[in-house]
């Protein structure tokens, strides 16, 4: 059974004229936290970038002025967020620079060792499987490829929103645990918050090397970064 409200059904899978306001919103409301964590790693102008959970796609427009001479591609699983992207970025798309593409971040649409960056913007928190689509995004990196993901909310963050976010989160992780058996990061709905520490155990249990996690504390952001040895 699903606890989740329709406000949050609509924040992890935008449908409708609901959704589409969400993903106004959220392209809106993202685009500063976007360019804070986009400056913790360099961008190559040839670089070929996959942003995962593309949403309305600004991080796509933002990511295809920076690789000049690159690829940009976006893939989410709201079939109404890949229509808002590609709406978004059009004209990058006529051009040959972007592609915009339906699918899950659990079984990736892409060869092996495909990308230069990949990028997750207030959407890990969301992943069905995080330890599992962690693996799936290493696979699709390049050695010496990086991940960048980053969310508005974590564990341990000091403002008002992570903190109630992270009692809701604790609350559904423990009844999940004692109803389905489920792990640590199991359970395939609702909001999955970390801790710095998990954030970095995270990175590093996959196979990521570098790993570096920055906090915004007055705001209460988080940036994790790993390379693909």
């Amino acid at each position: 059974m699903s606890h989740k409200s329709a406000a949050t059904s609509q924040c992890q899978k935008p449908t409708g004229w609901p959704g589409r306001f969400i993903l106004w919103a959220m392209n809106l409301g993202h685009s500063k936290l976007t360019d804070w964590g986009l400056a913790h790693t360099s961008i190559e102008k040839h670089y070929l970038i996959l942003d995962v959970g593309c949403g309305g796609g600004r991080t796509v427009s933002k990511l295809a002025v920076a690789a000049a001479q690159g690829k940009v591609y976006g893939i989410d699983f709201s079939e109404e967020s890949v229509a808002a992207s590609k709406r978004t970025n059009a004209s990058w798309i006529d051009m040959g620079r972007v592609e915009i593409n339906h699918g899950s971040v659990s079984q990736l649409p892409y060869s092996n060792a495909m990308f230069d960056l990949v990028t997750a913007v207030d959407t890990h928190i969301w992943w069905p499987n995080l330890p599992g689509d962690m693996r799936e995004i290493f696979r699709v990196l390049k050695p010496g490829g990086r991940l960048i993901v980053t969310a508005e909310v974590y564990k341990g963050a000091t403002t008002r929103v992570s903190k109630l976010l992270a009692v809701g989160s604790a609350i559904r992780r423990r009844f999940e645990q004692r109803s389905l058996g489920s792990e640590k990061y199991a359970g395939k709905t609702g909001m999955k918050l970390l801790s710095v520490d998990e954030h970095r155990e995270l990175f590093t249990r996959t196979g990521y090397s570098d790993v570096q996690v920055i906090e915004e504390r007055t705001k209460g952001w988080i940036c994790a970064v790993g390379k693909k040895p």
